[in-house]
């Protein structure tokens, strides 16, 4: 039912889509046009995938595939010292799905196998982060804007 595969660049635009689809409620309070939201939101994303190139050079970018439909797309970056979840999104038509939740129980067992914690970076405003505190994870830094947190097994 959820699997993930190996983003391509045939997969640009639908990527595209998908960051929109994540800012689309916040830009519709600034009171801007079509034109400045799209011309906007290509130089955030522009600016997000790179920025995540740079960070994590070796990141494994995969398509999240729900009934055979893309629904979303995740990022995780593996090293010796830790598993970072750089980004997970998700179309709104597939949340609260469990999808979100399954993805993130399969990285803690990878975490829990390899005896590594699981980070992630949050918006603190963001809807997920429950989801991310009722999976285990705690904060372990806040700057206001964005929460750090971390998921480790018991031993």
């Amino acid at each position: 039912m959820i699997h993930t595969i190996q983003v391509q660049d045939t997969n640009e635009d639908f990527l595209f889509e998908l960051y929109v689809s994540t800012r689309k409620s916040e830009l519709e309070t600034w009171g801007w046009d079509d034109l400045m939201q799209k011309q906007f939101l290509l130089m955030q994303w522009t600016a997000q995938q790179r920025s995540y190139a740079l960070q994590y050079p070796k990141a494994e970018h995969l398509l999240i595939i729900f009934q055979n439909l893309q629904a979303g797309r995740i990022i995780v970056n593996r090293s010796a010292e830790e598993i970072v979840l750089i980004d997970i999104s998700i179309l709104a038509d597939y949340h609260n799905k469990g999808i979100g939740t399954a993805l993130l129980r399969n990285l803690q067992a990878e975490a829990a196998d390899a005896r590594l914690p699981l980070r992630l970076s949050v918006l603190s405003t963001n809807a997920a982060r429950r989801l991310y505190e009722r999976l285990g994870f705690v904060t372990t830094a806040e700057n206001g804007l964005y929460s750090s947190m971390e998921w480790r097994t018991t031993p």
